[in-house]
């Protein structure tokens, strides 16, 4: 059975480890939560602004200042929502999704190396736990 103290200490990890993952590769403005926008666009395809903020989660507010930086960035466009003419969705732009993959490569190239400093048991522990990681990523 997990404690919370354990699950607490889980999530405290995983926010530093990305954290500076971030700070290692970052050369860029972007804000955090621009990021998460975007690589929500990325993956999902267009969606209004407030289907964004529950993805991401963050508030409306936040998500229209967010998507307000990327669109000015030229990294998203907003777009009619096909389902509904009145309304809009916002969708990445090849610029906006060749600045995704660049940050996701950078972020991978220094886990890996990162990685390769464990000893092998590690590192095959860690390869067992994505899956699992990636299981609890689901809502």
């Amino acid at each position: 059975m997990t404690t919370e103290q354990q699950a607490f200490d889980m999530v405290i990890a995983l926010h530093r480890l990305l954290r500076t993952l971030r700070h290692a590769v970052r050369d860029t403005t972007l804000q955090p939560t621009q990021v998460l926008v975007l690589a929500q666009l990325v993956t999902s395809g267009p969606m209004r602004v407030g289907e964004l903020a529950a993805r991401v989660p963050c508030s409306q507010p936040t998500a229209t200042v967010a998507v307000a930086g990327l669109e000015t960035a030229g990294y998203v466009r907003r777009v009619p929502d096909p389902a509904d003419g009145r309304a809009i969705q916002v969708g990445v732009t090849d610029e906006g999704r060749q600045m995704m993959l660049s940050l996701a490569h950078g972020e991978a190239h220094e886990l890996a190396e990162r990685m390769n400093q464990l000893d092998p048991a590690d590192q095959d522990q860690i390869h067992q736990t994505v899956a699992l990681l990636a299981k609890l990523a689901q809502p």
